[in-house]
């Protein structure tokens, strides 16, 4: 199409052409799609300009127009909501999860099909009807061809995660919206329907865009993962990354393995890592991929189907690290084939460990993630929980991890001198001062990660210096007038509530936000799913190389035990046991008299699953159970035991089940 012809589309009636009102969002964008048009732009054509063209020669559709959103039937929703089967309820969960996060934000979380039709949304009561105003309700068709560029429709017709921030939309009356889109693939790679984050304002910042995108994409592929690890139940699985610490997480690739050791299906992410098309790879033996063949699969499987093996690819050598997944009710050698829970690995290094439990599972997956797009993250948890080997397996998995790791504990430093160990000092800054200075932490760290532990044990007055440090990027050393630049990288952590440190003025609120970039709430080892795998992987750590077996009396007394001192007082405990047993095998007199009495011991008060309150004990263990039996979904276990969801999540805070609450 010529610019002639194109501007005769926008502007006069020509037959067979579209006709378009003129505005100044209307003019903006004709001028770009002219250009691109043309082919005379000296940049790659944006997502954002191939919608637009899209919306002008495909569809033919109009900028300026009235608002009239198509909403199919009740009957209509249900048939199609119907059509995804299982996978729907695990769509709804992790949308519920989305929601979650981005809670008192200001944003609909919404989940559509292939076609763009919003089968479910979750919102704030408060603004459920300005969405609704908006068309961001269940029913509503956002595809390309109805509503123009927008977050759900493009990012289904690009395949890929896609921001749309106010004037991108084509259709004017979309412009108040700011969405960010994901797509869910399904094991073949088609495109079978997206998740959406959408606000409704004017402002908004880059930084938070980025944030909300994070995080709709890493709900996205969860979906997608399990319904890949579903689909396959009679295949073997391969999970493979170049990097160990991303198998069994959200960046694993995956490929599926028939019993003829032929590729039946494969991931994005095992397109991406191997260099090859989804097409090319469907169809080809394993082992012209992979310096293995399905004999060795079997192997794994049978030997040690827990753990990471090495292995290399055929074509250029490239290094990846491995595990396997046999099909149900598999056997080898006449023995079924034993599967990992989770799927999750353990090398006997708790950094692995920790992604076991679904909870810290998601937490790593949301960290990693956040993190490497350098958000702020602050852990919150009881003491004992491993907040610093999460802050450094951040740290370690990031794009800064060969730069430094610099801890700072604001509980463990004296008041007087927490200043000048964060900023440093000059030479004679004061009295008792080393002759040279000395470089602060946060210099230290710069260009690296600046783990602040127990921040709310940092004084009201070093907060608004540090204040000032995060937002300026620069500190000056004490007894300087100097400032010097740095490059942070924060991650925080505290036992403490900091939301009512700040309603007690005893944290400031400002310095919450710049630290809260994101929440992670580390549960406690009462209430995580992994404690055996957890008490064998630390066990390992703890015994020098020399095997040591538990025997099953003295585990169930570790796996009853409430666990007060969380992940610390249980290394305490094995690394204890396992130097006082004989034969390699712990049994129970190894324990501490408190293990193995289990509740006489008691805990802090309102933390542990044991009280001096037998009806507090009675309705926490009711509540867990209930949360169990409906898979932690929140909103069915507040249904079924009749309260509203505030009702639960403020019993849920009084018994400090933690790991289900939505961020503060």
């Amino acid at each position: 199409m010529s610019d002639d012809s194109l501007s005769n589309a926008w502007g006069e009636s020509q037959p067979g052409s579209p006709v378009f009102s003129y505005s100044s969002h209307a003019a903006r964008i004709m001028q770009t799609v002219s250009v691109a048009q043309s082919g005379k732009c000296n940049t790659p054509v944006s997502a954002v300009t191939r919608s637009w063209q899209r919306c002008v020669f495909d569809f033919g559709i109009e900028p300026h127009t009235l608002r009239q959103t198509q909403v199919l039937t009740r009957t209509e929703l249900r048939d199609r909501q119907q059509r995804w089967g299982a996978l729907m309820n695990v769509a709804l969960r992790e949308l519920e999860n989305l929601y979650e996060l981005i809670a008192g934000t200001g944003y609909v979380a919404a989940l559509a099909d292939a076609d763009g039709t919003v089968l479910s949304t979750m919102t704030d009561p408060s603004l459920r009807d300005t969405f609704r105003n908006s068309g961001l309700c269940p029913g509503a068709v956002w595809d390309e061809r109805t509503e123009g560029t927008n977050g759900i429709g493009t990012c289904l017709a690009e395949r890929k995660a896609i921001v749309v921030h106010h004037e991108e939309h084509f259709r004017d009356y979309n412009t108040c919206l700011s969405c960010s889109g994901a797509p869910i693939v399904d094991i073949d790679g088609r495109v079978i329907g997206a998740l959406d984050a959408s606000s409704v304002n004017r402002g908004g910042t880059s930084a938070l865009e980025r944030h909300t995108m994070a995080l709709v994409s890493m709900s996205a592929r969860i979906i997608s993962r399990w319904q890949f690890l579903t689909q396959c139940p009679d295949h073997w699985i391969l999970r493979f990354h170049s990097r160990p610490e991303f198998v069994g997480l959200l960046q694993e690739a995956l490929l599926a393995v028939d019993a003829g050791g032929r590729i039946v299906a494969a991931n994005d992410s095992a397109v991406l890592q191997l260099g090859n098309t989804r097409e090319q790879l469907v169809g080809r033996a394993i082992d012209t991929l992979f310096a293995f063949d399905l004999e060795s699969l079997h192997e794994r499987a049978t030997v040690n189907p827990s753990s990471i093996w090495p292995v290399r690819g055929v074509s250029r050598g490239r290094r990846f690290f491995a595990l396997v997944r046999p099909p149900a009710h598999a056997q080898t050698n006449g023995r079924p084939v034993p599967v990992a829970r989770g799927g999750t690995p353990f090398t006997g290094d708790t950094s692995c460990a920790i992604a076991a439990d679904a909870k810290m599972r998601r937490n790593l997956a949301c960290g990693h993630q956040l993190f490497a797009k350098q958000v702020p993250i602050l852990l919150h948890g009881e003491t004992g929980t491993g907040k610093d080997v999460f802050a450094h397996t951040l740290h370690d998995h990031s794009p800064w991890s060969d730069k430094a790791f610099v801890v700072v504990n604001c509980a463990a430093i004296p008041e007087n001198l927490i200043e000048s160990e964060l900023f440093g000092y000059r030479a004679g800054a004061f009295t008792g001062a080393a002759k040279e200075g000395r470089t602060g932490r946060l210099l230290q760290s710069s260009g690296g990660t600046l783990f602040l532990d127990e921040i709310g044990d940092m004084p009201l007055l070093l907060q608004a210096r540090l204040l000032r440090a995060i937002e300026a990027r620069e500190i000056t050393p004490v007894g300087s007038d100097q400032p010097v630049a740095v490059d942070l990288h924060l991650i925080s952590a505290s036992h403490h509530d900091l939301r009512e440190m700040i309603a007690a003025q005893q944290f400031r609120e400002d310095l919450y936000y710049r630290l809260a970039g994101m929440t992670l709430e580390l549960p406690p080892l009462r209430e995580r799913q992994d404690k055996t795998d957890l008490i064998h992987a630390i066990l390992a750590e703890e015994s020098n190389g020399v095997p040591i077996r538990i025997s099953p009396p003295a585990l169930d007394k570790l796996l009853a035990y409430h666990w007060p001192g969380n992940i610390r007082q249980l290394r305490n405990t094995l690394r204890t046991a396992a130097a006082l047993c004989r034969n390699g095998l712990i049994k129970v007199p190894n324990l501490p008299q408190e293990v193995v009495e289990g509740g006489t011991s008691r805990a802090r008060p309102g933390t542990a699953s044991s009280t001096d309150d037998p009806l507090r004990d009675a309705e926490r263990s009711a509540l867990i159970r209930a949360l169990n039996e409906h898979g932690d979904n929140v909103s069915r276990t507040a249904q079924a035991l009749g309260l509203s969801r505030n009702t639960l999540y403020r019993k849920m805070r009084k018994h400090a089940i933690q790991h289900l609450l939505p961020a503060p």
